[in-house]
């Protein structure tokens, strides 16, 4: 069994929370924040999963009949699934996304729908063909298109045709998942990979393959860390003779976005809204008479 030992931290360091971000890509990051225990870093984790505003179809209209082409054809808007299905394929669409774009039922409009808080599209298609979320074309605002392009939806057959109008609202993800912008958001502590050199022969090997997730040396050990991937570091974990030291109190994040934002502005938002969380708790602790 891999040894393991805490890092317990010296009087004179200091408990501020700081964060860093590891690795960004537009739908991918990876951060690491120092000074937090567990509870915080779950409530991190709870608001990126849950509480992101975002974008998303909550009803569809079906024009069923039949629709003519420009040249005269005649086409039966009769779809091969059920309503139903495609209804709930549209609302899955994950579509870019304003930030600004008011909550309907906070709007000013007073819930009816405007511009401020409703987005509308709409999917114009005659068959043969596949239609995907490509098709959905959005009316008012052309940056607020779907994520994704190549999301299939529904297959047309010969003289099929589809006519739908749609309308996005902002929500959360703890109201339904179409609501929710971010995958795979996980945590774990930060370790360190401690080898002494007299004891690993090949150490050179590790540093040669992953030179970004040294920590230190000096000339008796090196340490590394795997808060940076490099798949090498993960066989240090079946050396008997490294010493593995997780620290509680820094925490390694991940997760992805479904592209209706770029990760790097889900976390700002997130981080910005833990504090707003903590103030709707305050106010609502009632005190003993």
């Amino acid at each position: 069994m891999v040894p393991r030992r805490r890092v317990e931290r010296g009087e004179g360091e200091s408990n501020r929370m700081s964060l860093k971000i590891l690795e960004l890509q537009d739908r991918y990051i990876k951060f690491s924040i120092d000074g937090i225990d567990s509870g915080i870093a779950n409530s991190i984790r709870r608001t990126l999963i849950n509480d992101i505003p975002k974008l998303a179809i909550d009803k569809v209209t079906f024009h069923h009949g039949q629709i003519r082409d420009g040249e005269g054809n005649v086409y039966d808007s009769s779809l091969p699934l059920f309503d139903e299905i495609v209804a709930h394929r549209l609302g899955l669409v994950p579509l870019i996304t304003d930030p600004k774009m008011n909550f309907r039922d906070q709007c000013s409009c007073g819930g009816s729908g405007c511009p401020l808080c409703t987005m509308s599209y709409s999917i114009n298609r005659i068959g043969p063909g596949l239609v995907t979320s490509g098709d959905l074309q959005p009316i008012g605002n052309p940056e607020l298109v779907p994520a994704d392009k190549e999301i299939p939806i529904v297959k047309l057959g010969p003289k099929q045709a589809i006519l739908v109008t749609a309308e996005a609202v902002m929500g959360r993800g703890k109201d339904h998942t179409k609501w929710q912008a971010t995958s795979g958001v996980s945590y774990k502590y930060h370790r360190e990979f401690v080898v002494r050199k007299d004891a690993t022969e090949d150490w050179e090997y590790f540093k040669r393959k992953c030179p970004s997730n040294v920590v230190s040396e000096d000339s008796s050990q090196i340490r590394f860390t795997d808060d940076i991937h490099c798949p090498w570091i993960e066989q240090l974990l079946d050396r008997p003779e490294v010493k593995v030291i997780e620290d509680d109190t820094k925490f390694i994040f991940q997760f992805e976005t479904d592209g209706s934002y770029k990760a790097i502005d889900v976390l700002q938002y997130a981080v910005k809204r833990m504090p707003q969380r903590l103030n709707i708790l305050l106010d609502s602790l009632v005190t003993p008479d």
